[in-house]
């Protein structure tokens, strides 16, 4: 099996700081850079798995890259250059304690909260009558809280961010437009690859000059979700479940084998084949994501050569 890059533990030139996620290291290079290694470890349920994914960092790095210059004309972003196929480089910002999820369909979280009576999600009215995995009649932002330190991340509404002070409302503002933007960027360029982009989720700081910029990853499957668009009302009418490309089929293993992230539950084993399959799935949705062939990095010695590229693209 191919090496995976599980932890990083790197000192760079200038370093600052690091940050280690639920799945990205976020290296602070003096006052006003960073370095992003997307290792391959894999989360659900607020969750960090034992095990990694080969080539999953790479995958979830590419695809953001790749969407992050094309909607660049949209609004700023963070990313400068990607050094290695698992890190980016690019501009320090402060950022914003909320996350911007937007929903184009009564997916996941939106669905099982539905599914429950709740007819209101994060200040947004819900229509009757849905069934899983209906469109809404406009995408709806749903935002939550951008939680530390391994905590749940929490619904929040509008109302309660600018009560709170979490956002100012002049910014919000602009959150609120930027997201919906992005997203149509997003929904339009799936729609070029025979998908629907379901819902995802941006995250949003402010740069060195105070400049409102879209940060971190977008429209990778770890942040968002997609159905094959062939078949879709077909299947809507069968009632049938959809066919997905998102990291959505992780967390439905996790549940048939009784783990969703709650205290006493323990995670399912994650065998050789079945760290294999995921990273073939990650393999498959990037390629149809993507519209090419996924050529994997050479892991032999991953570490050693994400630590040298980094290293080198600070020090030239």
């Amino acid at each position: 099996m191919a090496k995976a890059l599980k932890e990083t533990n790197f000192q760079f030139e200038n370093q600052a700081s690091v940050y280690h996620g639920k799945v990205r290291d976020v290296y602070f290079i003096g006052e006003d850079q960073l370095a992003i290694i997307s290792s391959d470890r894999i989360s659900a349920f607020d969750v960090v798995l034992p095990e990694g994914i080969p080539f999953k960092g790479q995958i979830l790095n590419q695809i953001a890259c790749r969407f992050l210059q094309s909607t660049e004309d949209i609004c700023p972003n963070w990313l400068v250059a990607t050094p290695d196929p698992y890190a980016s480089v690019g501009k320090r910002c402060d950022a914003f304690k909320v996350e911007m999820v937007i929903r184009g369909y009564l997916a996941g979280h939106a669905w099982r909260e539905y599914r429950e009576g709740k007819r209101i999600l994060c200040g947004v009215a819900l229509p009757e009558g849905m069934k899983e995995n209906d469109k809404f009649p406009s995408p709806i932002i749903t935002p939550s809280t951008k939680a530390d330190n391994g905590e749940h991340d929490e619904d929040i509404s509008r109302e309660e961010i600018l009560s709170q002070g979490i956002v100012s409302e002049e910014d919000y503002v602009i959150l609120e437009k930027y997201t919906k933007e992005v997203f149509e960027r997003g929904t339009e360029l799936a729609a070029k690859m025979g998908l629907i982009l379901v819902d995802t989720k941006y995250e949003f700081g402010k740069d060195s000059n105070g400049v409102i910029t879209l940060i971190d990853e977008i429209h990778t499957p770890d942040s968002s979700r997609y159905f094959v668009t062939e078949g879709y009302q077909d299947r809507q009418d069968q009632g049938q479940a959809q066919k997905q490309l998102s990291k959505e089929f992780v967390r439905q293993w996790l549940i048939e084998n009784g783990f969703q992230g709650q205290d006493g539950q323990t995670v399912p084993e994650m065998t050789p084949e079945k760290i294999n399959e995921i990273s073939e799935r990650y393999i498959e949705l990037y390629e149809k994501l993507m519209g090419e062939k996924f050529i994997k990095a050479d892991n032999s010695n991953i570490t050693e050569r994400v630590f040298e590229n980094v290293s080198n693209y600070f020090t030239k």
